[in-house]
């Protein structure tokens, strides 16, 4: 059973969500607005917040941004669900720190699908003897220890998605991946469900960290039709490798 913490000031969604969460076997607690939400996680420690975006005052980006500036929570996983539905809502949503996302009016079997996933991935892993402390492709290295990435370009903290991201990447590094596969293997998702969305927008996150010119990647390539790769960084000769 987790402790799933709603950020929402829609009481009828909130009120949905507790009852249809609840009898998935969740604890649920409710916020109306991101101030009483955050006092709330800093007093009970959620597994997962739920965070909708339009909300007087603190809107959900900046509630999320807190929560990841946050010592005490910053490696707490963020689902926002939300009727901000355009491509460039998304985009800011993770840009801000944010796990997933989904609009209403949403499914409540999906939303329960994604949570499930959420938290399996989100829970304390063993680190088996052979497991190995960094990858390295390249100039790029990446410390599986600390979630950090150093290349040229500096030394960036990856949030919680984007490592799993970048390892299966660097991990399997030459292979192609598209985005249905992706969200198998990394977000844990049943097949035919999330959305490519949630992986455009994850990488292009990460190509902002670490490409030197995010708009020409020369690490994590697109392979047009097929999906995305990592690479060593040998420039790319098709034009349209960084879309």
């Amino acid at each position: 059973m987790a402790i799933v913490l709603v950020i929402d000031d829609d009481e009828l969604v909130s009120r949905t969500l507790q009852l249809s969460l609840k009898v998935y076997g969740h604890q649920v607690m409710a916020a109306s607005s991101g101030t009483e939400g955050l006092q709330l996680a800093r007093r009970h420690r959620p597994d997962l917040f739920i965070l909708d975006i339009m909300m007087p005052g603190t809107d959900g980006y900046q509630v999320c941004r807190q929560i990841k500036g946050d010592p005490l929570l910053q490696h707490l996983p963020v689902l926002f669900l939300t009727a901000k539905a355009k491509d460039e809502d998304k985009i800011e949503g993770f840009r801000a720190g944010g796990d997933d996302y989904l609009s209403k009016p949403f499914n409540m079997e999906e939303l329960q699908l994604r949570v499930k996933a959420i938290l399996r991935r989100a829970a304390p892993q063993e680190v088996a003897p052979e497991s190995p402390s960094e990858i390295k492709v390249g100039r790029v290295t990446l410390d599986c220890r600390s979630f950090k990435v150093n290349t040229p370009k500096g030394v960036v903290l990856l949030t919680n998605v984007q490592f799993d991201l970048l390892y299966h990447l660097m991990n399997n590094a030459d292979q192609v991946f598209n985005s249905q596969q992706l969200l198998q293997d990394v977000w844990d998702y049943p097949r035919d469900t999330g959305s490519p969305e949630l992986v455009r927008a994850h990488i292009k996150n990460l190509r902002e960290k670490i490409e030197p010119v995010p708009r020409r990647p020369i690490y994590i390539r697109t392979i047009q039709g097929h999906g995305y790769t990592f690479t060593s960084g040998m420039p790319a000769s098709d034009n349209g490798q960084g879309k």
